[in-house]
């Protein structure tokens, strides 16, 4: 089986990397795990002046570093639990690039973590894994910490 493992710094994301560990055999699975990186984006305005922020992709390249960083910890649980695994690290908006790469590896199962949102946060921030589970070509499934 393939598992894509999307992740972000949160304790969702740990409850799906314990959940993946608990509940899968190792010997049969192989783990690809995604952190995406959205890039932030100013718009210009010519009148502004310093302290305009001027290096944003200074910026997204720390934020890129930070990723590795999050993906590199993840991967070490995983092969310790005997699981093959690997990373990548990629810039986009989180709900496409996790439905890209889930078809494009071909991944099985995507396993995603869920921050709960309700009501207008839901609304203005809108929920990764409900757009996941809803463009995914396999199987999705969201796990959500206890609050």
């Amino acid at each position: 089986m393939k598992i894509l493992l999307t992740i972000d710094d949160s304790k969702f994301s740990q409850a799906a990397v314990r959940m993946l560990v608990e509940q899968n055999n190792p010997r049969k699975t192989a783990v690809r795990v995604l952190h995406v990186v959205e890039p932030l984006e100013a718009p210009y305005y010519p009148e502004l002046s310093t302290p305009y922020p001027t290096n944003l992709n200074e910026i997204n390249k720390g934020r890129m570093k930070a990723g590795r960083d999050l993906v590199e910890g993840v991967l070490k649980k995983l092969r310790a639990a005997g699981f093959k695994a690997e990373s990548t690290v990629r810039s986009g908006h989180v709900r496409t690039v996790a439905v890209d790469v889930a078809k494009k590896w071909p991944a099985d199962l995507i396993v995603v973590g869920s921050h709960g949102r309700q009501g207008l946060k839901r609304i203005l921030l809108g929920s990764v894994s409900d757009h996941i589970a809803r463009h995914a070509h396999c199987s999705v499934e969201i796990v959500r910490a206890k609050r």
